[in-house]
């Protein structure tokens, strides 16, 4: 069951769902949906000419990604191709029995903006503000206000309440996130625990230097054997004309 404005409204006031702050209530809460305001920090995307980011490799998500803050009364230009990661001003959580849905405004939507590529829930059980994953699908920039009004939340009631939530005993990355939050899909059990990582690199260091180690290695070896057969033909050449010097005496 989708909850409506009174049901919504309900579940605020009791608190067990929580949407912080809400600028106008009258103007935020919709007959079924909460707007949310966009916030002030947003992670651009750095061009790049390395050939591909490893999403396990922490270092390479980092330095993927720069922080920018726009300040208040100031523009963010989301230019054609652009993708960026925004925020939401209001923090929300989400009780163990609602799912959110992360949905775009229709009024955005016209101007070819998109608010999410894949993360368009928030489970029962998220605390935090709302990463926006931001696109321009159009053909002219789009300027965007810290401020305005730029998704929405719908909530889905379970069946009944979630047994194991978002959070920490699940190891949920982006639980209580404060801002725009790069991937963090290195922390997946399927790539290992950190220390495997680490384990990983060191063993990937270590091939690299035994690797150049053999290259020493063999130059090493191939020099001694070009000085080797600059002796044999020296000693060839000496040899030879030693001969040549012996059979001339005898003809004298």
């Amino acid at each position: 069951m989708i909850l409506s404005d009174a049901d919504i409204l309900r579940r605020l006031e009791a608190g067990d769902l929580r949407i912080e702050p809400l600028a106008d209530i009258d103007l935020q809460v919709q007959p079924a949906s909460v707007d949310l305001r966009l916030g002030t920090e947003f992670l651009e995307f750095q061009r790049t000419n390395i050939p591909c980011i490893h999403p396990n490799s922490e270092q390479e998500v980092d330095e993927y990604v720069t922080e920018t803050r726009v300040e208040e009364g100031e523009e963010f230009v989301l230019h054609p191709g652009d993708f960026v990661l925004g925020t939401t001003i209001e923090r929300v959580a989400i009780p163990e029995d609602l799912i959110a849905h992360v949905e775009g405004r229709s009024s955005l939507g016209r101007l070819a903006v998109v608010v999410h590529a894949t993360a368009g829930l928030a489970d029962p059980g998220f605390r935090g503000k709302i990463t926006l994953e931001l696109s321009n699908l159009g053909t002219a920039p789009v300027a965007l206000t810290p401020g305005m009004r730029v998704s929405q939340l719908t909530f889905t009631e379970l069946s009944s309440p979630a047994e194991r939530p978002y959070g920490p005993e699940r190891g949920s990355k982006y639980q209580d996130q404060s801002g725009p939050q790069a991937s963090r899909v290195q922390d997946d059990t399927e790539f290992g625990d950190r220390q495997g990582r680490l384990g990983r690199q060191e063993r990937l260091d270590e091939h690299a230097s035994t690797e150049r180690t053999h290259d020493e290695r063999d130059g090493r070896d191939d020099r001694h054997d070009d000085r080797e057969a600059r002796e044999t033909d020296r000693d060839r050449a000496d040899r030879e004309n030693r001969e040549s010097h012996d059979e001339s005496g005898a003809d004298r």
